[in-house]
């Protein structure tokens, strides 16, 4: 009898096998197999906890678990509303510390990261955690992405780059055009604008004038053995999509030391390596949808398009 192992290393990787790697979290309920995160003043959760996480999770006095079902952990205001979003980005963030400090969890890396707005949170003002941490609490990740093209005699070239091989989180893997987390107080296309110069030496007169914004996909993903935090965390994530047509004259380059060079794949080539799983999980679905977009996938030529289509639009159960 086959190994379970082997048998999933023989497995040949489908478009439809890309995108449920990102959309592994099972529908429906539930129930009782994670602490939900609760907000002051706010009756809708923000994010699922593991159990596993929670009992290693230091908690200070500003928050409140509690073990009886349905189980849930609650930030407190100990403002008492004079200013609750200052107290819960204060509660997260001496938490936070304390995990780095005492190296309580591999997600964190020995390190703080930059924050990223919770956006479920309804407050006057933003509230926050470090990008790393936010998957400990289950929290909804924003990203955008954009994905650059050109044509030559006609046909399209999708440039694409090789990460470094000294990146925390998929080292030497291949990604879109830029990408990046949305960090707190930026907007999408901002996003795209500095990881277009930082990640591929393109200026932002450029980017203004030739990216569009194609939409948002969602997935909700649990994290596995391949990834570098703890396993099972849940990993909710809803993606602004861009795309970019370059001038046949205007070539990508790296900037800073996150990416290794670029290259320019035909469609096919582009197939190809996504289906021998050579990119990074989230730009492979997000590259599935570019393909989508310019008919190069199909209901003739993809016998899982319906739900392939509609995977990449999963409802979440967080407020947008």
């Amino acid at each position: 009898m086959a190994h379970p192992e082997a048998e999933h290393k023989d497995r040949k990787a489908t478009f439809l096998s890309l995108v449920a790697a990102c959309d592994s979290f099972p529908s429906g309920p539930v129930g009782d197999r994670y602490y939900q995160l609760y907000l002051p003043g706010d009756d809708q959760p923000h994010g699922y906890m593991l159990p596993e996480i929670v009992a290693r999770m230091p908690f200070t006095s500003a928050f409140e678990v509690r073990h009886e079902i349905p189980h849930r952990v609650s930030v407190l205001d100990h403002t008492n509303g004079d200013n609750t979003p200052g107290a819960v980005n204060v509660a997260f963030q001496d938490l936070i510390d304390t995990c780095i400090e005492q190296k309580t969890f591999r997600a964190l890396a020995g390190m703080h990261s930059e924050p990223f707005a919770i956006p479920s949170a309804r407050y006057e003002r933003p509230v926050q955690v470090e990008r790393f941490a936010a998957q400990l609490f289950g929290i909804t990740h924003r990203g955008a992405h954009l994905v650059a093209y050109t044509f030559r005699n006609s046909e399209m070239y999708v440039w694409i780059p090789r990460r470094a091989a000294h990146l925390f989180t998929y080292p030497g893997m291949l990604d879109t055009t830029v990408a990046g987390g949305v960090k707190a107080g930026a907007s999408p296309l901002r996003t795209i604008i500095e990881e277009a110069h930082e990640e591929a030496s393109l200026p932002e007169d450029l980017v203004r004038r030739l990216a569009r914004c194609r939409g948002t996909i969602t997935h909700m993903s649990i994290s596995g053995e391949e990834s570098p935090a703890e396993k099972g965390l849940v990993c909710p994530d809803y993606t602004f999509v861009y795309d970019m047509e370059l001038p046949s004259d205007v070539e990508p380059r790296p900037h800073d030391d996150e990416v290794a060079g670029f290259t320019a794949m035909t469609v096919q080539e582009l197939k190809a390596a996504m289906l021998r799983e050579e990119f990074k999980d989230d730009s492979a679905v997000v590259l599935v949808d570019f393909l989508i977009r310019h008919g190069f996938i199909t209901p003739e030529n993809e016998p899982d398009f319906v739900e392939i289509t509609m995977r990449l639009h999963r409802r979440l159960p967080f407020r947008p």
